[in-house]
Parts: structure tokens; C-alpha cells; sequence
């Protein structure tokens, strides 16, 4: 059970990684967690062995390198909205209608447009966090020892991925691996799009194994 413990942890610990990456531009605080952790900086390989990052002060490349990067990747020349992906006019969908919306709401989580700066709660980064979320809410099942809400909860993740984000965060991660102009976005893309696909392989082999609910599709 200490290996379920730490497998909740560790999906922890990357989704709220990835979710703040992509959410809005990083911080002093997003590259401390990022750099004084070497298991998490493994995951970004050439990050961790740009040259810059021994050149310049993290003022200058916060300000010159980082912060470009992200105005370029989600704000200006890509969409990191759901709704542009999936509905046929290609318009990103900010009202009440959004389809993840009424999921939010059913598990009561709360999303401030303002505050994340972001026009609609399909943003990869808010989905992203719903994800990170309803993994710190496993791991508060695991820790009451109450298997049937765990598993409840591993449903919905699973079911959250594949129709959700597995319907198009891989094309526009694809994307954003191909035009980041910087190792943090490009690895932080990579490893979005890698740890997606293996947590849905994770959570349907866990609702098979561990929970004794084998997933057909």
C-alpha cells in the first residue's frame, strides 16, 4: 500500500507542475520547486543542461527567455482552449455552455478566469489543475482508507482524460514542443504530452487491478 502512497504523490506532484507551467509565466517559486528537486528537473533534460542558465541571472531569464516564450506559446500564435479543437467552428467556448463547466461545478471546483487569466475554463492549464485536484483528493481517500471513493475518483480521472484532454491537449502540445523557443517549454511540453498518455494507461490498468473494474474502452 506505501507503493499506491507514493504513486498518488508522484501524480501529485507532476500535475501541479505541469498545471502551473502552463497556466501562467513561471516565478521564482515555479523554478525553485522545478530546480531544488532533482527528480523532477530529470524530467526536463535539456533545461537542466542549458547553458543559459549558468550565464544569466534569473531576473534576465525570466524576463528575456521565459516569459516570451509563454506569451508566444499561449497567448498569441496557439490556442490552448478545448473548445477551439473540438467544436467545428473553431470558437473557443468561455460561457456556461462549456462542456467542462458542469463537470467543475458537480465537484465543486472553482475556477477564477480573472485570476488565472485565462477567457475560458478549458484552458490546458485549468484542466490540468482539475486533474491535480482530483489527485489530491485521492490521496485523501487513500488516506481515510476508503477504497471505494478512491476508485470512484480514479473513474473519473479516467474518464476526464479520455474525453477531455486526451481529445486534443496532444496536438496542441505537439504544437507547443514544436514552436517553444526555450528547453523549459519544449521539455514541459514533452512531458505533458508523455505523462498524459501513461497516466490513462495507469488509471485504467489501476481500475482493473486494483479496483476489480476492468475498462473495455
Amino acid at each position: 500500500m506505501e507503493e499506491l502512497k507514493i504513486e498518488l504523490q508522484n501524480r501529485i506532484a507532476i500535475y501541479g507542475l505541469i498545471s502551473r507551467l502552463m497556466l501562467v509565466e513561471v516565478d521564482d517559486v515555479f523554478l525553485d520547486t522545478l530546480e531544488k528537486d532533482q527528480a523532477l528537473l530529470d524530467l526536463f533534460p535539456n533545461y537542466q543542461k542549458w547553458n543559459k542558465r549558468n550565464e544569466l541571472s534569473r531576473e534576465e531569464l525570466v524576463n528575456r527567455y521565459y516569459n516570451v516564450d509563454f506569451t508566444n506559446l499561449f497567448l498569441m500564435h496557439l490556442v490552448p482552449y478545448e473548445s477551439f479543437y473540438t467544436r467545428d467552428d473553431q470558437m473557443i467556448e468561455s460561457g456556461g455552455d462549456n462542456p467542462v463547466l458542469a463537470l467543475y461545478n458537480d465537484l465543486d471546483f472553482k475556477v477564477d478566469l480573472q485570476k488565472a487569466r485565462v477567457v475560458s475554463p478549458d484552458h490546458i492549464g485549468v484542466e490540468l489543475e482539475f486533474m491535480y485536484m482530483l489527485c489530491v483528493a485521492s490521496l485523501k481517500a487513500f488516506s481515510a482508507d476508503d477504497k471505494d471513493a478512491l476508485c470512484e475518483l480514479y473513474q473519473v480521472q479516467r474518464a476526464f482524460l479520455k474525453e477531455h484532454l486526451l481529445e486534443w491537449a496532444p496536438l496542441f502540445l505537439i504544437n507547443a514542443k514544436r514552436e517553444s523557443r526555450t528547453p523549459l517549454y519544449h521539455d514541459g511540453s514533452e512531458l505533458t504530452l508523455e505523462f498524459l498518455l501513461s497516466d490513462f494507461e495507469y488509471l485504467t490498468d489501476k481500475l482493473t487491478t486494483y479496483c476489480g473494474n476492468p475498462v473495455v474502452s
